[in-house]
């Protein structure tokens, strides 16, 4: 015949079991939001697409253009095979906007814009907003080697000649190592050597 004591020890040993699962619970809640707020951001950086003539002084995209935003948004439609871009980024220049106008609508995202002139303030929002996230920014010749290098990715950026349209610079910033550069190329080659560059291209 079970005694009052030993009903008590078996509440208290039950209530303790309860409370173990409850803290592991906790810790491994807290774990996974620990590394999942902490991950890996990917910032994918490219200039917009060949402009139409210069006569213009807020010109859109030229026939290749267009065709170069085709083959970014080819590019990056898929870029990760779980959930690919989180946000884009762009100055509100037309030749910007316009260059990812088909992937944007093809995501499903707004165009976020920003201030060419403060390229901290971006980098800054990105960071705190699209922790974890794949970010795509896109930018002028003489912005792009400046964010790169404000985020500490590389300061070698070699200079972005004005015909110089199929750069893509994807920068890792893991929560824990060395942020990472890589420059890869996409649609019709760059053929010609540097030149000086506009105030705005």
């Amino acid at each position: 015949m079970r005694t009052s004591n030993d009903q008590e020890r078996r509440r208290r040993r039950h209530r303790r079991r309860i409370q173990i699962v409850v803290i592991y619970t906790a810790i491994a809640i807290g774990l996974a939001w620990f590394f999942e707020s902490q991950a890996t951001t990917t910032i994918i950086f490219v200039r917009h697409a060949e402009k139409a003539g210069p006569s213009a002084s807020d010109p859109g995209l030229s026939d290749a253009g267009r065709h170069r935003a085709e083959e970014l948004t080819r590019q990056l439609v898929d870029a990760d095979v779980v959930a690919g871009i989180d946000a884009i980024y762009s100055t509100p220049f037309r030749r910007t906007q316009e260059t990812v106008r088909l992937l944007a609508d093809q995501l499903d995202l707004p165009i976020n814009s920003y201030d060419p002139a403060d390229t901290e303030a971006v980098l800054e929002a990105i960071l705190k907003t699209h922790k974890g996230e794949i970010i795509l920014v896109v930018g002028h010749s003489n912005t792009l080697p400046e964010l790169i290098a404000n985020l500490g990715a590389s300061k070698n950026v070699p200079p972005i000649a004005e015909d110089e349209y199929d750069n893509i610079y994807i920068i890792s910033i893991p929560w824990f190592g060395k942020t990472k550069t890589i420059r890869l190329r996409f649609g019709e080659p760059f053929t010609g050597g540097a030149e000086d560059l506009a105030p705005m291209t």
